[in-house]
């Protein structure tokens, strides 16, 4: 990746890119129960127009994923933004469903496609996990504020598919700090051939999907088990959703702190379990109490286990294809999650529902901490020159003047040693074969 695309300009407009294209998937609940409720139809049918919002982002995801370095990262995100204000906004223009399912569509894949340049783009900085977490905070900020203000708008399906479709207007001029065609410009600055880690990023791809299903099968009924199991109002569902929004920005906020102290995997694995327990806790609420603190905890612990999963996948491509992929499955999974979560809680109740789905986020936790232990790269912490470097490598790291490339950077993987056999005589020579050099013998 070019030095242009690694500075702080593009750096910024890389997360306002993520922030624009996983801003539907966060406004889920909301846009969900706005079309239930504008248009008149039921809750089984407004999820399946979600559900063809988010397979629209997903399809601009695995499309983009071997296109998007001919076509250019700047073309890429005008194209997606574009699509967001024109899908969203002619979404929100009307009432008639046929139109708003295609204005859903064009929306939903321009989505993708931004959420895909953001995450190649993200994959090719110094440390992706950093960046990743500052995507996620960002969103999670915007969308809170979103919840607390839209229930004070007018009613319909208008104004979140209105606010999608501003956010995207207000970071297009941030585009301009990305690379035009061929942003690479560099070469060799990133490895060529074949997909690495192909096995482990297909059971990433595939564990993912089913993670993000499972959660939003329930974020998309969210609302409804605040308003009707729960019998809370709309303004105290969306002041809870803001205050769990808050609390992923905490949880964010930690896990940038955090960094690769305790590795991937055991952040990976432990915080899957908590949220499976978070969602069988708010799929049974039946309470304010109950329901704040599950939607609540679950949000908080759920960017965090995203942040870790978009920085693994980033560790195993450093191109991004694999970044790119993954999300892809993420998105897929979440446009599938509306309609799972809305057949689940009508066959077999909302708590029913909880269940199924605590079970699949409990199956899906081994497999992604197993790639997070065994595939991604070891970051680099302090003590590994030392440990792994010898003391040639200590002096280059404490010398001011040390180029800042041979130096390893903290949160870098770990470079992989290749092994080189070595022939060595078949007998030893005999003791007596060796003397001691004298002055004499020179002559």
């Amino acid at each position: 990746m070019s030095s242009r695309l690694r500075g702080s300009g593009a750096l910024v407009a890389l997360v306002a890119l993520f922030t624009a294209g996983y801003l539907a998937p966060y406004l889920l609940p909301t846009v969900v129960g706005r079309l239930a409720s504008g248009l008149g139809i039921g809750p089984s049918q407004a999820g399946l127009v979600g559900s063809v919002l988010l397979l629209g982002s997903s399809t601009a995801g695995f499309t983009l994923a071997a296109r998007g370095e001919r076509i250019g990262p700047r073309t890429a995100a005008r194209a997606g933004l574009l699509a967001m204000a024109i899908g969203y906004g002619s979404a929100a223009a009307t009432h008639a469903v046929p139109l708003v399912v295609a204005g859903a569509v064009l929306g939903g894949l321009g989505s993708g496609t931004a959420t895909a340049v953001a995450a190649a783009g993200i994959a090719g900085q110094r440390d992706p996990h950093r960046a990743s977490s500052l995507g996620l905070l960002t969103v999670s900020a915007t969308a809170g504020a979103l919840y607390l203000t839209l229930p004070h708008l007018s009613a319909g399906h208008a104004p979140p598919l209105l606010a999608i479709a501003c956010a995207a207007a207000l970071v297009w001029p941030l585009t301009g700090r990305l690379p035009g065609t061929g942003g690479r410009t560099a070469p060799g600055s990133a490895p060529t051939g074949p997909l690495p880690y192909r096995r482990a990023g297909a059971v990433l791809a595939g564990a993912i999907l089913c993670w993000s299903l499972a959660q939003n099968a329930l974020w998309g009924v969210s609302g409804r088990i605040g308003l009707t199991q729960a019998g809370l109002s709309e303004v105290t569902v969306g002041a809870v959703f803001a205050a769990a929004l808050g609390a992923g920005l905490a949880g964010v906020t930690a896990a940038g702190a955090l960094g690769s102290r305790l590795g991937r995997a055991v952040p990976i694995g432990v915080g899957t379990a908590v949220i499976a327990a978070c969602v069988l806790l708010s799929s049974a609420a039946e309470g304010l109490a109950s329901f704040a603190t599950g939607e609540i905890l679950w949000n908080a612990v759920y960017p965090v286990v995203l942040s870790y999963l978009l920085g693994l996948a980033a560790s195993l491509d450093p191109r991004g294809r694999w970044a790119v992929l993954v999300g892809s499955a993420s998105s897929l999974g979440v446009a599938c999650g509306p309609v799972v979560g809305s057949l689940l809680s009508e066959s077999a109740g909302y708590t029913g529902m909880g269940v199924v789905l605590c079970a699949l986020l409990l199956l899906v936790a081994a497999p992604m901490a197993a790639v997070a232990r065994h595939a991604s790269g070891r970051p680099l912490v302090p003590g590994s020159v030392r440990r792994r470097g010898g003391a040639p490598a200590a002096v280059l790291a404490g010398t001011a003047s040390a180029s800042s490339a041979l130096v390893p950077q903290m949160g870098a993987p770990e470079q992989p040693v290749t092994e080189f056999p070595v022939r060595t005589a078949r007998r030893r020579a005999a003791k007596s074969a060796f003397r001691l050099a004298r002055p004499s013998d020179r002559g």
